[in-house]
């Protein structure tokens, strides 16, 4: 196992990101009205920056506010409290339908589920994206082949989910979040749903992702899954613990 140094995360807040960073959050605070007066504090205040080409491993245990975290790193809630910056672009004050562009355009997400359409083909749950951003038939056509093509599923393109085994089903949602050439690709909890075997090929194919460029952000609650990122982020109450560089 690699040895790690802890990295001293800046505090002071920022008008606006380094052109390097793809990811700044700046003070971000969730927070939950439970009713009565009672508030539960998901995220307390985290400070975290990603800069491109990283690969990331967010760490912590259920309730540790990871989830929340992937959540607005993902653009599918906004915070409380604090700035979100991604890829130069203030993500934090957006509206529900800039979000949702924002989302389409820039991450690439790959879920535990896999969340395919079942009566889809391979094929067209790898086009869906690119259905929604409004690019043509053709051409989106051949970029679902060849983001297919580039995770090993090219002779499975006319298969439907149920024909396919866990380790191929998100081989497909892996294409699909490369569809759209996004900024970062953000994993939850990628092999959730694997054996050991199948994880660790579906990992592998993570690293070479990020071998040829990609931003990859993973969450994750298990060390042996973590161990494959260049850097880990503990979450812990709502708030970055440590974040650890591998030398």
């Amino acid at each position: 196992m690699a040895t790690a140094e802890v990295i001293s995360m800046p505090q002071t807040a920022v008008s606006a990101p380094p052109q390097s960073c793809m990811i700044a959050a700046v003070d971000l605070w969730k927070t939950y009205d439970m009713g009565s007066e009672q508030q539960v504090h998901a995220l307390r205040g985290v400070n975290l920056r990603i800069e491109r080409g990283e690969y990331v491993a967010i760490m912590g245990p259920s309730g540790s506010g990871k989830s929340t975290l992937m959540n607005l790193i993902g653009c599918l809630d906004t915070p409380t409290k604090g700035e979100y910056w991604l890829n130069s672009q203030l993500v934090s004050q957006l509206d529900d339908d800039e979000l949702a562009r924002i989302r389409n355009k820039e991450i690439g997400f790959v879920f535990q589920t896999f969340n395919l359409l079942a009566r889809a083909t391979a094929l067209h749950n790898v086009e869906l994206p690119l259905i929604y951003a409004g690019v043509p038939t053709g051409e989106r056509i051949e970029r679902a082949k060849a983001s297919l093509t580039a995770v090993g599923m090219e002779s499975r393109m006319t298969h439907k989910p149920n024909e396919l085994s866990g380790g191929q089903r998100q081989r497909v949602a892996v294409a699909r979040a490369l569809v759209n050439r996004p900024s970062i690709i953000l994993a939850d909890e990628p092999t959730g749903n694997l054996d050991s075997q199948t994880g660790g090929e579906i990992m592998a194919l993570f690293d070479r992702l990020h071998g040829e460029g990609n931003t990859i952000v993973l969450v994750t609650h298990e060390h042996d899954i973590a161990e494959y990122a260049h850097r880990v982020v503990h979450i812990k109450d709502g708030a970055v613990e440590r974040d650890e560089r591998k030398k």
